[in-house]
């Protein structure tokens, strides 16, 4: 566990390990099987995997990029930018989504299994099922870095999570925590989760009233709550910035107050809070229909 967050080229050894990956998922499935989902040994197999799943799309070797990524080639070279969350552009972000994904493999071995929906589903499985804050950390950490990029895999890996393995009432559950951390990142899975527009629906029925129940009545008093509260803004920016339909849902669970007061406070420690809820603010506003609603 303390060898897998040793930086890049120890990731690359421990994911090149013959066997390795495979023995840590034999385990979590034993684990789950068994009805022992928060024992020590599984709470450091997630770790562990969460560790190795880190900028996986960019630190692939090059015969497992070429797979995944059949037709990136259509892009342009310009376009590419090195980096945990890939590039921004819009454009290039719809081409990727539009990119037909490659079959998975019905038995994968090693770096493979990283990004399998048998894994995805297993920590699903745990986030439901373990009570091991860390455990639950780390399978929301593991997804959170799967679906970090712009790309084919972690657009199909967020389209596994949440049409073809349900996963987001777990995931709603755990923005309900008492844990700071695992509710951040929680939180951080969705904000990824919602940058992909044929999602949003799905999202924002299934989590947007929650989102907004879990905001700040004020101004946020620590960091990894100001954090937190930024994220839940970026979501909410994600899933009402095209849809009216979504912007009248948080509206009508109350979140406008919530938004203004935190926009409104301006003092360093919060201003990553207030920046992004003014940023929803701004985005909010640009449906216009829903002025008078706003208004009254």
């Amino acid at each position: 566990r303390n060898m897998s967050s040793a930086g890049p080229e120890g990731r690359k050894k421990m994911r090149e390990c013959d066997g390795l990956i495979d023995s840590l998922v034999y385990y979590i499935q034993g684990a789950i099987a068994d009805h022992e989902p928060n024992d020590k040994a599984t709470e450091n197999c997630v770790c562990i995997l969460h560790n190795l799943s880190y900028q996986l799309e960019i630190e692939l070797p090059e015969t497992y990029a070429q797979s995944i990524y059949m037709r990136r080639r259509n892009i342009s070279s310009n376009d590419k930018t090195p980096g945990c969350f890939g590039t921004r552009s819009r454009k290039v972000k719809e081409k990727q989504q539009d990119t037909p994904l490659p079959e998975e493999k019905s038995n994968p071995r090693g770096v493979e299994s990283l990004w399998h929906s048998t894994l995805i589903r297993i920590y699903l499985s745990l986030i439901a099922k373990s009570t091991r804050n860390y455990t639950q950390e780390a399978s929301l950490g593991a997804l959170q870095n799967l679906t970090a990029g712009t790309g084919p895999m972690p657009f199909a890996v967020a389209r596994t999570v949440v049409q073809k393995a349900n996963g987001l009432p777990s995931i709603r559950t755990m923005l309900h925590v008492s844990h700071p951390a695992v509710k951040k990142t929680a939180v951080s899975l969705l904000r990824n989760l919602s940058r992909n527009t044929s999602l949003q629906s799905d999202i924002a029925r299934e989590v947007l009233p929650d989102l907004v129940s879990i905001l700040p009545e004020s101004v946020p008093g620590s960091d990894i709550v100001c954090e937190t509260t930024a994220s839940i803004c970026y979501t909410l920016y994600n899933l009402t910035q095209s849809s009216s339909h979504n912007a009248r849902l948080l509206l009508s669970a109350g979140g406008l107050p919530k938004i203004i007061t935190i926009s409104m406070n301006d003092s360093n420690m919060f201003s990553k809070a207030s920046r992004a809820a003014s940023v929803l603010l701004y985005s909010l506003w640009s449906h216009t229909e829903l002025h008078s609603a706003y208004k009254k």
